[in-house]
């Protein structure tokens, strides 16, 4: 008998609860993010850049919201499924079709010129 269990990777993840509590980590940097925005929006300071920190917005707002994707595991948000029925009607898959004629056109295209 194997005592072989499947790393996490492979195990296939649980879905989180709809009602799941916030973590502290979430909660700050949405705070981060929301406060960012908020301050290089109202405050002209901010749209600019520093010696030693850098360009502001990239700090005040980039990061956080890329740090708040990465906590949810870079997951992207669920298409909706009315919009999908919706695009697929505007542009329905048919397969292309030869057109008649058979063979080569009569232009003389290929050909040696008679000379």
């Amino acid at each position: 008998m194997s005592n072989w269990s499947p790393t996490p990777a492979a195990a296939p993840r649980q879905p989180e609860a709809a009602g799941a509590p916030e973590s502290n980590l979430e909660r700050l940097l949405r705070y981060w993010f929301a406060t960012g925005l908020l301050g290089v929006c109202l405050v002209p300071p901010l749209r600019g850049s520093s010696e030693w920190i850098g360009w502001w917005p990239l700090w005040l707002v980039g990061m956080p919201l890329a740090a708040w994707w990465a906590l949810h595991r870079f997951r992207l948000p669920p298409a909706l499924p009315a919009a999908a029925r919706r695009l697929r009607q505007l542009r329905p898959r048919v397969q292309a079709r030869r057109r008649g004629g058979g063979g080569r056109r009569a232009s003389g295209f290929g050909r040696r010129a008679a000379a």
